[in-house]
């Protein structure tokens, strides 16, 4: 007797930034597990979608404009799987409180990936039980990475303003000195690029030449420059650009997705 085909997992994926959404749906596309029955970058327009269709698991980021992962997860209308997806790990915590399948740190890696399917093909089909042993062990190991700055702190006489980090555009040297951007705004920092290299989180943050990091989710475009050199354009009412040097061409394109 022939064994009936397992039929694919239906996914739906939520993330405000477009190019994390288009990476997530081919990497999920090639496992050939998934069938993708819609996407998203609006929280608030993909609950009336989810909502229309059946889905067995939610891909949601966490940190979005609008409405968080979180509050989405509390507004579903139906109850799919979820599994987070999101470059800070400060919220592994909670993630796991609202009873998600599982938590993926960006950049996604294919072999984690896997993993997760098999836990929601497991879940599916009823037979999760078990399982919390293993959630408790990648919860420990996702609490010991290492912590990165939420937040920078600019000196103006006796005044120290906070910038949270997710509002930082880019930062640069210039002159001895180095200056973090957010909006029409650049607020000198104590601190030099290399130290703020290792101090935030590279998941979301990129050096892209000697004297620049750009925060990746304010990328719109980019566009071939000479000398094998790219040009990146923010999403800043600015329309900002800066030149990523060739050394850094590939790390840049493989962090977007695009290799």
């Amino acid at each position: 007797m022939t064994t009936p085909a397992t039929p694919p997992i239906r996914a739906f994926l939520i993330d405000d930034e477009p190019l994390a959404l288009k990476r997530l749906a081919r990497l999920l596309e090639a496992t050939g597990r998934v069938e993708i029955v819609g996407r998203a970058t609006d929280p608030e327009k993909a609950l009336a979608q989810v909502s229309g269709q059946p889905v067995d698991v939610v891909f949601l980021d966490i940190q979005m404009p609008g409405l968080s992962g979180f509050q989405v997860v509390e507004r579903l209308p139906t109850e799919p799987m979820v599994v987070f997806t999101t470059a800070y790990d400060r919220h592994a915590v909670r993630a796991f409180e609202t009873n998600a399948v599982d938590y993926l740190l960006k950049p996604i890696e294919r072999a984690r990936l896997d993993r997760t399917l098999d836990r929601v093909a497991r879940r599916r089909l009823g037979s999760a039980g078990g399982e919390m042993r293993g959630v408790l062990e990648r919860l420990a190991q996702t609490l010991r990475a290492p912590t990165f700055l939420d937040q920078l702190a600019s000196r103006a006489g006796d005044r120290v303003h906070l910038i949270p980090v997710e509002q930082v555009t880019h930062v640069f040297a210039k002159d001895r000195a180095t200056y973090a951007v957010t909006g029409g705004a650049e607020h000198m920092l104590d601190v030099t690029i290399a130290d703020l290299e290792r101090k935030l989180d590279p998941a979301r943050f990129l050096r892209i030449h000697r004297g620049a990091l750009v925060n990746l989710a304010w990328i719109g475009e980019l566009h071939a420059y000479f000398g094998g050199r790219l040009l990146v354009r923010l999403k800043n009412d600015r329309r900002t650009e800066l030149v990523v040097s060739r050394d850094r061409v590939r790390a840049l394109k493989e962090r977007l997705g695009l290799l």
